[in-house]
Protein backbone atom coordinates (compact mmCIF):
# COMPACT_ATOMS: atom_id res chain seq x y z
CA UNK A 1 0.00 0.00 0.00
CA UNK A 2 1.14 3.33 -0.85
CA UNK A 3 -1.01 6.00 1.24
CA UNK A 4 -0.23 9.67 0.12
CA UNK A 5 -2.04 12.30 2.00
CA UNK A 6 -2.26 16.35 3.12
CA UNK A 7 -1.51 15.17 6.91
CA UNK A 8 0.94 12.91 7.95
CA UNK A 9 -0.48 9.10 8.12
CA UNK A 10 2.89 7.73 9.70
CA UNK A 11 6.01 6.04 7.61
CA UNK A 12 5.85 4.34 5.13
CA UNK A 13 9.23 4.62 3.47
CA UNK A 14 11.08 2.86 5.79
CA UNK A 15 11.36 -0.97 7.37
CA UNK A 16 10.75 -2.63 4.12
CA UNK A 17 10.51 -6.13 4.31
CA UNK A 18 10.57 -9.04 1.58
CA UNK A 19 6.80 -9.75 2.65
CA UNK A 20 6.39 -5.57 1.94
CA UNK A 21 7.74 -6.11 -1.55
CA UNK A 22 5.50 -9.32 -2.11
CA UNK A 23 2.47 -7.49 -1.11
CA UNK A 24 3.30 -4.74 -3.87
CA UNK A 25 4.10 -7.06 -6.66
CA UNK A 26 0.96 -9.36 -6.11
CA UNK A 27 -1.54 -6.26 -5.80
CA UNK A 28 -0.95 -5.03 -9.57
CA UNK A 29 -0.70 -6.64 -12.11
CA UNK A 30 -3.81 -9.40 -12.54
CA UNK A 31 -1.38 -12.15 -11.83
CA UNK A 32 0.03 -12.62 -15.37
CA UNK A 33 3.62 -13.12 -15.84
CA UNK A 34 6.22 -11.19 -17.37
CA UNK A 35 6.06 -12.84 -21.11
CA UNK A 36 2.51 -12.58 -20.95
CA UNK A 37 2.49 -8.95 -20.16
CA UNK A 38 5.03 -8.03 -22.72
CA UNK A 39 2.46 -9.89 -25.25
CA UNK A 40 -0.55 -7.76 -23.90
CA UNK A 41 2.39 -4.87 -24.15
CA UNK A 42 3.13 -5.49 -27.95
CA UNK A 43 -0.65 -6.25 -28.68
CA UNK A 44 -1.60 -3.08 -27.62
CA UNK A 45 0.87 -0.70 -28.92
CA UNK A 46 1.84 2.58 -27.12
CA UNK A 47 -0.66 5.16 -27.91
CA UNK A 48 -3.07 3.22 -29.77
CA UNK A 49 -6.56 3.38 -28.58
CA UNK A 50 -8.36 0.10 -26.78
CA UNK A 51 -11.66 -0.65 -25.88
CA UNK A 52 -12.48 1.19 -22.38
CA UNK A 53 -15.97 1.59 -20.20
CA UNK A 54 -16.61 4.25 -17.64
CA UNK A 55 -19.35 3.51 -15.36
CA UNK A 56 -21.33 6.76 -13.95
CA UNK A 57 -23.44 5.05 -10.56
CA UNK A 58 -25.80 7.68 -9.31
CA UNK A 59 -26.42 6.80 -5.76
CA UNK A 60 -30.01 5.81 -4.14
CA UNK A 61 -31.79 5.73 -7.30
CA UNK A 62 -32.23 8.87 -9.41
CA UNK A 63 -35.63 9.82 -9.94
CA UNK A 64 -36.71 8.57 -13.71
CA UNK A 65 -39.84 10.38 -14.72
CA UNK A 66 -38.10 13.68 -13.40
CA UNK A 67 -35.03 13.17 -15.95
CA UNK A 68 -35.69 10.95 -18.72
CA UNK A 69 -39.33 10.38 -18.58
CA UNK A 70 -41.33 13.09 -17.93
CA UNK A 71 -45.03 12.63 -17.59
CA UNK A 72 -46.82 15.58 -18.13
CA UNK A 73 -50.28 14.20 -18.73
CA UNK A 74 -50.59 12.60 -15.24
CA UNK A 75 -51.97 13.95 -12.16
CA UNK A 76 -50.11 16.79 -10.18
CA UNK A 77 -49.07 14.40 -7.74
CA UNK A 78 -47.52 11.73 -10.04
CA UNK A 79 -45.87 14.78 -12.94
CA UNK A 80 -44.08 16.88 -10.65
CA UNK A 81 -42.77 20.11 -10.84
CA UNK A 82 -40.45 20.14 -13.83
CA UNK A 83 -41.10 20.61 -17.78
CA UNK A 84 -39.85 18.88 -20.37
CA UNK A 85 -37.63 20.19 -23.24
CA UNK A 86 -37.20 19.31 -26.54
CA UNK A 87 -33.84 17.35 -27.96
CA UNK A 88 -32.03 17.89 -30.67
CA UNK A 89 -33.54 14.12 -31.49
CA UNK A 90 -37.62 14.42 -32.98
CA UNK A 91 -39.67 13.36 -29.96
CA UNK A 92 -37.43 12.87 -27.41
CA UNK A 93 -38.18 15.45 -24.74
CA UNK A 94 -35.69 15.27 -21.12
CA UNK A 95 -35.74 17.37 -17.85
CA UNK A 96 -35.80 21.44 -18.04
CA UNK A 97 -32.28 21.26 -16.34
CA UNK A 98 -30.42 19.28 -18.65
CA UNK A 99 -29.87 21.58 -21.54
CA UNK A 100 -26.64 20.08 -22.56
CA UNK A 101 -27.58 16.74 -23.06
CA UNK A 102 -30.62 17.99 -24.34
CA UNK A 103 -28.68 19.32 -27.25
CA UNK A 104 -26.55 16.14 -27.78
CA UNK A 105 -29.07 13.43 -27.60
CA UNK A 106 -28.25 12.20 -31.07
CA UNK A 107 -25.32 10.23 -29.05
CA UNK A 108 -27.11 8.67 -26.26
CA UNK A 109 -29.42 5.94 -25.60
CA UNK A 110 -32.01 5.83 -23.59
CA UNK A 111 -33.43 2.63 -21.74
CA UNK A 112 -36.85 3.97 -19.75
CA UNK A 113 -37.55 0.59 -19.35
CA UNK A 114 -34.59 -0.96 -16.84
CA UNK A 115 -36.35 -3.86 -15.41
CA UNK A 116 -35.12 -6.90 -12.43
CA UNK A 117 -33.70 -4.10 -9.99
CA UNK A 118 -33.55 -4.91 -5.71
CA UNK A 119 -35.39 -2.70 -3.11
CA UNK A 120 -32.30 -2.46 -1.28
CA UNK A 121 -29.66 0.15 -1.33
CA UNK A 122 -26.40 -0.87 -3.01
CA UNK A 123 -24.48 -0.38 -6.19
CA UNK A 124 -23.89 -3.71 -6.35
CA UNK A 125 -26.19 -4.77 -8.95
CA UNK A 126 -24.89 -1.61 -11.61
CA UNK A 127 -21.39 -3.03 -10.98
CA UNK A 128 -21.73 -6.92 -11.64
CA UNK A 129 -25.07 -7.44 -12.76
CA UNK A 130 -26.18 -9.62 -10.01
CA UNK A 131 -28.00 -8.56 -6.57
CA UNK A 132 -26.25 -8.86 -3.64
CA UNK A 133 -27.82 -11.70 -1.88
CA UNK A 134 -27.24 -13.84 -5.32
CA UNK A 135 -23.41 -12.56 -5.69
CA UNK A 136 -22.87 -13.72 -1.66
CA UNK A 137 -24.33 -16.82 -2.67
CA UNK A 138 -22.71 -17.90 -5.68
CA UNK A 139 -19.45 -16.56 -3.87
CA UNK A 140 -19.16 -13.02 -4.36
CA UNK A 141 -19.17 -11.72 -8.14
CA UNK A 142 -17.14 -9.64 -9.54
CA UNK A 143 -17.42 -6.56 -11.16
CA UNK A 144 -17.03 -5.83 -14.67
CA UNK A 145 -13.70 -3.88 -14.01
CA UNK A 146 -12.78 -6.92 -12.34
CA UNK A 147 -13.44 -8.99 -15.17
CA UNK A 148 -12.17 -7.11 -17.76
CA UNK A 149 -8.87 -6.88 -15.57
CA UNK A 150 -8.72 -10.60 -15.43
CA UNK A 151 -9.71 -11.49 -18.99
CA UNK A 152 -7.60 -8.92 -20.62
CA UNK A 153 -5.18 -7.36 -18.29
CA UNK A 154 -3.50 -3.74 -18.70
CA UNK A 155 -2.88 -1.67 -22.39
CA UNK A 156 0.30 -0.84 -20.70
CA UNK A 157 2.55 -1.99 -17.20
CA UNK A 158 2.07 1.60 -15.63
CA UNK A 159 -1.89 2.13 -16.18
CA UNK A 160 -4.24 -0.35 -13.77
CA UNK A 161 -6.70 -1.90 -15.93
CA UNK A 162 -9.27 -1.01 -13.23
CA UNK A 163 -9.67 2.25 -11.66
CA UNK A 164 -12.20 3.59 -8.88
CA UNK A 165 -12.72 6.76 -8.31
CA UNK A 166 -15.65 6.81 -5.78
CA UNK A 167 -14.51 7.95 -2.32
CA UNK A 168 -15.40 6.00 0.69
CA UNK A 169 -18.94 6.65 1.86
CA UNK A 170 -20.68 7.02 5.37
CA UNK A 171 -23.08 4.58 3.12
CA UNK A 172 -20.77 1.85 2.17
CA UNK A 173 -22.57 0.32 -0.38
CA UNK A 174 -22.83 3.70 -2.14
CA UNK A 175 -19.04 4.42 -2.36
CA UNK A 176 -18.51 0.43 -3.26
CA UNK A 177 -16.01 1.02 -6.96
CA UNK A 178 -15.89 -2.48 -7.66
CA UNK A 179 -15.39 -4.96 -5.52
CA UNK A 180 -13.28 -8.36 -7.34
CA UNK A 181 -15.12 -10.86 -5.81
CA UNK A 182 -13.86 -14.12 -6.47
CA UNK A 183 -11.51 -13.08 -8.76
CA UNK A 184 -9.51 -11.81 -5.33
CA UNK A 185 -7.57 -8.42 -5.29
CA UNK A 186 -5.19 -9.29 -8.01
CA UNK A 187 -8.18 -7.79 -10.19
CA UNK A 188 -9.49 -4.94 -7.66
CA UNK A 189 -10.03 -2.05 -8.51
CA UNK A 190 -7.05 0.66 -8.31
CA UNK A 191 -8.90 3.19 -5.78
CA UNK A 192 -6.93 6.57 -5.51
CA UNK A 193 -9.66 8.43 -3.01
CA UNK A 194 -9.97 5.79 -0.28
CA UNK A 195 -7.98 5.43 3.22
CA UNK A 196 -7.79 1.75 3.48
CA UNK A 197 -6.23 -0.19 0.70
CA UNK A 198 -8.02 -3.70 -0.78
CA UNK A 199 -7.17 -2.32 -4.33
CA UNK A 200 -3.85 -2.47 -6.84
CA UNK A 201 -1.08 -0.10 -4.75
CA UNK A 202 -3.45 2.16 -3.56
CA UNK A 203 -2.88 5.35 -2.86
CA UNK A 204 -4.94 8.04 -0.41
CA UNK A 205 -4.93 11.49 -2.01
CA UNK A 206 -7.21 14.58 -1.69
CA UNK A 207 -7.83 16.39 -4.60
CA UNK A 208 -6.26 19.49 -2.97
CA UNK A 209 -3.19 17.69 -2.22
CA UNK A 210 -3.73 15.89 -5.60
CA UNK A 211 -3.76 19.50 -7.55
CA UNK A 212 -0.05 20.00 -5.79
CA UNK A 213 1.21 18.11 -8.23
CA UNK A 214 5.25 18.81 -7.88
CA UNK A 215 4.62 18.10 -4.37
CA UNK A 216 2.72 15.08 -5.08
CA UNK A 217 5.83 13.63 -7.44
CA UNK A 218 8.68 14.63 -5.12
CA UNK A 219 7.43 12.22 -2.64
CA UNK A 220 6.83 9.56 -4.92
CA UNK A 221 10.27 10.08 -5.95
CA UNK A 222 11.85 10.76 -2.56
CA UNK A 223 10.03 6.93 -1.65
CA UNK A 224 11.41 5.52 -5.33
CA UNK A 225 15.16 6.51 -4.11
CA UNK A 226 15.09 5.48 -0.46
CA UNK A 227 13.08 1.79 -1.81
CA UNK A 228 16.21 1.42 -4.65
CA UNK A 229 18.84 1.47 -1.47
CA UNK A 230 16.93 -1.18 0.43
CA UNK A 231 18.69 -4.28 0.37
CA UNK A 232 15.06 -5.90 -0.15
CA UNK A 233 14.95 -4.50 -3.96
CA UNK A 234 17.71 -6.91 -4.75
CA UNK A 235 15.63 -9.95 -4.78
CA UNK A 236 12.39 -8.71 -6.43
CA UNK A 237 12.15 -10.33 -9.40
CA UNK A 238 11.06 -8.83 -13.12
CA UNK A 239 7.41 -9.37 -12.60
CA UNK A 240 7.56 -7.38 -9.11
CA UNK A 241 9.82 -4.62 -10.33
CA UNK A 242 6.62 -4.01 -12.86
CA UNK A 243 4.04 -4.21 -10.23
CA UNK A 244 6.16 -1.69 -8.53
CA UNK A 245 6.77 0.44 -11.67
CA UNK A 246 2.78 1.40 -11.49
CA UNK A 247 2.82 2.58 -8.03
CA UNK A 248 5.79 5.29 -8.71
CA UNK A 249 4.90 5.58 -12.54
CA UNK A 250 4.11 9.26 -13.22
CA UNK A 251 1.64 8.25 -16.35
CA UNK A 252 -0.61 7.08 -13.67
CA UNK A 253 -0.78 10.70 -11.72
CA UNK A 254 -0.05 12.53 -14.82
CA UNK A 255 -3.97 10.86 -15.87
CA UNK A 256 -5.06 11.94 -12.64
CA UNK A 257 -3.82 15.33 -12.24
CA UNK A 258 -6.58 17.46 -14.09
CA UNK A 259 -4.83 20.58 -13.59
CA UNK A 260 -2.68 20.04 -16.53
CA UNK A 261 -5.31 20.45 -18.84
CA UNK A 262 -6.84 23.86 -20.06
CA UNK A 263 -8.86 25.24 -17.80
CA UNK A 264 -11.35 26.13 -19.83
CA UNK A 265 -12.29 22.50 -20.72
CA UNK A 266 -11.60 21.70 -17.00
CA UNK A 267 -14.72 24.66 -16.12
CA UNK A 268 -16.86 23.34 -19.01
CA UNK A 269 -16.76 19.54 -17.31
CA UNK A 270 -17.60 21.77 -14.01
CA UNK A 271 -14.59 21.31 -10.97
CA UNK A 272 -16.89 20.66 -8.36
CA UNK A 273 -15.40 18.70 -4.52
CA UNK A 274 -14.81 16.22 -2.90
CA UNK A 275 -17.74 17.31 -0.15
CA UNK A 276 -19.80 14.08 0.62
CA UNK A 277 -23.56 14.77 0.33
CA UNK A 278 -24.81 13.34 3.74
CA UNK A 279 -24.12 9.60 3.67
CA UNK A 280 -23.48 9.36 0.00
CA UNK A 281 -21.07 10.30 -2.81
CA UNK A 282 -19.77 13.38 -3.29
CA UNK A 283 -20.71 15.44 -6.61
CA UNK A 284 -17.41 15.73 -8.14
CA UNK A 285 -17.47 16.94 -11.46
CA UNK A 286 -13.79 16.28 -12.02
CA UNK A 287 -14.54 12.56 -11.66
CA UNK A 288 -15.58 12.30 -15.43
CA UNK A 289 -12.37 14.46 -16.78
CA UNK A 290 -10.29 12.13 -14.51
CA UNK A 291 -12.00 8.91 -16.19
CA UNK A 292 -11.71 10.21 -19.43
CA UNK A 293 -7.94 11.18 -18.69
CA UNK A 294 -7.83 7.91 -17.49
CA UNK A 295 -8.69 5.86 -19.78
CA UNK A 296 -6.57 7.59 -22.69
CA UNK A 297 -4.03 6.93 -20.82
CA UNK A 298 -4.62 2.99 -20.56
CA UNK A 299 -7.29 1.97 -18.05
CA UNK A 300 -9.92 -0.09 -19.45
CA UNK A 301 -12.57 0.61 -17.15
CA UNK A 302 -13.23 3.27 -14.66
CA UNK A 303 -16.05 3.74 -12.19
CA UNK A 304 -17.21 6.75 -10.64
CA UNK A 305 -20.49 7.15 -8.05
CA UNK A 306 -21.90 11.26 -8.01
CA UNK A 307 -24.05 12.06 -5.68
CA UNK A 308 -26.57 11.18 -3.47
CA UNK A 309 -29.94 10.78 -5.09
CA UNK A 310 -31.89 8.51 -1.95
CA UNK A 311 -34.92 11.69 -2.21
CA UNK A 312 -37.32 10.17 0.08
CA UNK A 313 -37.96 14.40 0.74
CA UNK A 314 -37.96 17.30 -0.80
CA UNK A 315 -36.79 15.77 -4.20
CA UNK A 316 -37.41 18.40 -6.38
CA UNK A 317 -35.55 21.07 -4.29
CA UNK A 318 -32.36 19.05 -4.43
CA UNK A 319 -32.38 17.45 -7.85
CA UNK A 320 -32.37 21.08 -9.41
CA UNK A 321 -29.34 21.51 -7.69
CA UNK A 322 -27.88 18.12 -8.51
CA UNK A 323 -29.00 17.17 -12.15
CA UNK A 324 -27.28 20.28 -13.64
CA UNK A 325 -24.46 19.50 -12.34
CA UNK A 326 -24.58 15.34 -13.57
CA UNK A 327 -25.50 17.54 -16.96
CA UNK A 328 -22.52 19.75 -17.05
CA UNK A 329 -20.25 16.81 -16.47
CA UNK A 330 -21.63 13.94 -18.69
CA UNK A 331 -22.41 16.45 -21.33
CA UNK A 332 -18.98 17.54 -21.42
CA UNK A 333 -17.02 13.99 -21.40
CA UNK A 334 -19.23 12.81 -24.15
CA UNK A 335 -18.30 15.66 -26.42
CA UNK A 336 -14.45 15.18 -25.42
CA UNK A 337 -14.85 11.64 -26.43
CA UNK A 338 -16.14 12.61 -29.71
CA UNK A 339 -13.72 15.35 -30.34
CA UNK A 340 -10.60 12.89 -29.72
CA UNK A 341 -11.84 9.99 -32.02
CA UNK A 342 -12.71 7.61 -28.90
CA UNK A 343 -16.18 7.39 -29.16
CA UNK A 344 -16.19 4.30 -30.91
CA UNK A 345 -13.60 2.69 -28.33
CA UNK A 346 -15.17 4.12 -24.79
CA UNK A 347 -18.71 3.13 -23.70
CA UNK A 348 -20.37 4.90 -21.01
CA UNK A 349 -22.95 3.32 -18.82
CA UNK A 350 -25.02 5.92 -16.41
CA UNK A 351 -27.74 4.54 -13.87
CA UNK A 352 -28.70 3.97 -10.18
CA UNK A 353 -30.10 1.17 -8.27
CA UNK A 354 -33.61 1.84 -8.72
CA UNK A 355 -36.42 4.27 -9.87
CA UNK A 356 -38.52 6.71 -7.32
CA UNK A 357 -42.19 6.07 -6.87
CA UNK A 358 -44.62 7.71 -9.54
CA UNK A 359 -46.62 8.80 -6.49
CA UNK A 360 -44.67 11.75 -4.71
CA UNK A 361 -44.87 11.63 -0.74
CA UNK A 362 -45.96 13.52 1.81
CA UNK A 363 -42.46 15.26 1.99
CA UNK A 364 -42.89 16.04 -1.53
CA UNK A 365 -40.20 13.41 -1.96
CA UNK A 366 -40.21 9.99 -4.09
CA UNK A 367 -39.90 6.63 -2.62
CA UNK A 368 -37.88 3.78 -3.54
CA UNK A 369 -39.39 1.86 -6.85
CA UNK A 370 -37.27 -1.28 -7.90
CA UNK A 371 -40.24 -2.01 -10.86
CA UNK A 372 -38.52 0.43 -13.22
CA UNK A 373 -36.40 3.04 -13.69
CA UNK A 374 -33.59 4.39 -16.26
CA UNK A 375 -29.97 3.94 -18.20
CA UNK A 376 -27.82 6.09 -20.53
CA UNK A 377 -25.80 4.82 -23.16
CA UNK A 378 -23.11 6.26 -24.79
CA UNK A 379 -19.88 5.85 -27.03
CA UNK A 380 -18.65 1.97 -27.33
CA UNK A 381 -19.93 2.14 -31.60
CA UNK A 382 -23.24 1.98 -30.98
CA UNK A 383 -26.02 3.28 -32.15
CA UNK A 384 -27.40 6.52 -30.59
CA UNK A 385 -29.78 8.76 -31.11
CA UNK A 386 -32.57 6.39 -29.89
CA UNK A 387 -34.98 5.39 -26.86
CA UNK A 388 -35.85 2.08 -25.72
CA UNK A 389 -38.17 0.89 -23.81
CA UNK A 390 -41.28 2.61 -22.58
CA UNK A 391 -43.04 2.90 -19.25
CA UNK A 392 -47.26 2.77 -18.56
CA UNK A 393 -48.74 6.79 -18.66
CA UNK A 394 -47.68 6.82 -14.87
CA UNK A 395 -43.93 5.69 -15.09
CA UNK A 396 -45.18 2.48 -12.80
CA UNK A 397 -43.81 -0.33 -15.00
CA UNK A 398 -42.20 -1.31 -18.10
CA UNK A 399 -44.89 -1.13 -20.71
CA UNK A 400 -42.88 -2.18 -23.79
CA UNK A 401 -39.17 -3.67 -24.24
CA UNK A 402 -38.07 -4.33 -21.08
CA UNK A 403 -34.59 -4.69 -20.27
CA UNK A 404 -32.51 -6.16 -17.32
CA UNK A 405 -29.22 -5.28 -15.78
CA UNK A 406 -27.42 -8.02 -17.55
CA UNK A 407 -28.62 -7.40 -20.59
CA UNK A 408 -26.75 -4.05 -20.62
CA UNK A 409 -23.70 -5.79 -19.28
CA UNK A 410 -23.79 -8.15 -22.06
CA UNK A 411 -23.88 -5.15 -24.35
CA UNK A 412 -20.53 -3.38 -21.98
CA UNK A 413 -18.91 -7.03 -22.59
CA UNK A 414 -19.68 -7.08 -26.33
CA UNK A 415 -18.67 -3.16 -27.06
CA UNK A 416 -15.46 -4.50 -25.37
CA UNK A 417 -14.66 -7.74 -27.35
CA UNK A 418 -15.60 -9.87 -24.70
CA UNK A 419 -17.76 -12.66 -25.41
CA UNK A 420 -20.77 -12.57 -22.81
CA UNK A 421 -20.51 -16.38 -22.64
CA UNK A 422 -17.23 -16.40 -21.26
CA UNK A 423 -16.38 -17.87 -18.10
CA UNK A 424 -13.94 -17.33 -15.11
CA UNK A 425 -12.96 -19.63 -12.77
CA UNK A 426 -13.86 -18.83 -8.97
CA UNK A 427 -11.93 -19.85 -5.63
CA UNK A 428 -12.09 -23.43 -5.76
CA UNK A 429 -11.44 -23.44 -9.65
CA UNK A 430 -14.89 -24.21 -10.82
CA UNK A 431 -15.73 -21.99 -14.33
CA UNK A 432 -18.79 -19.57 -14.07
CA UNK A 433 -19.98 -17.31 -16.69
CA UNK A 434 -19.83 -13.67 -16.96
CA UNK A 435 -23.84 -13.67 -17.14
CA UNK A 436 -27.07 -16.08 -16.97
CA UNK A 437 -28.04 -13.77 -19.67
CA UNK A 438 -26.05 -13.26 -23.58
CA UNK A 439 -27.77 -11.70 -25.44
CA UNK A 440 -26.78 -7.67 -25.81
CA UNK A 441 -28.90 -5.28 -26.51
CA UNK A 442 -29.30 -5.52 -30.44
CA UNK A 443 -31.11 -2.46 -30.71
CA UNK A 444 -27.39 -0.34 -30.11
CA UNK A 445 -24.62 -2.96 -31.70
Amino acid sequence: MLTIGGRSQGHFCDGFSRRDFLKVGGLALGGMSLPQLLAAESRAGIGRSHKAVIMVFLAGGPPHQDMFDLKMDAPAEIRGEYKPIHTNVAGLDICEHMPRLAGMMDKLVVIRSMVGAHPDHSAGQCLTGYSDALSKAQGGRPSLGAIVSKLQGPVVPSMPPFIGLSPKTREPRWGNPGDPGYLGTANAPFTPFRSESKGQGEMAVDVGRLQGRMALLDQVDSWRRVAETHEAVAGMDAFTHRAYDILASRKLFDALDVTKEDPKLRAKYGVGDMKAEADGPPCCNDHFLMARRLVEAGARCVTISFGRWDTHGQNFRSCRTRIPKLDKALSTLIEDLYQRGLDQDVSVVVWGEFGRTPKINKDAGRDHWPRVSFALLAGGGMRTGQVIGATNKYGEFAKDRPVTFQDVFATLYHNLGIHPESAVADRSGRPMYLLDRFEPIQEVI
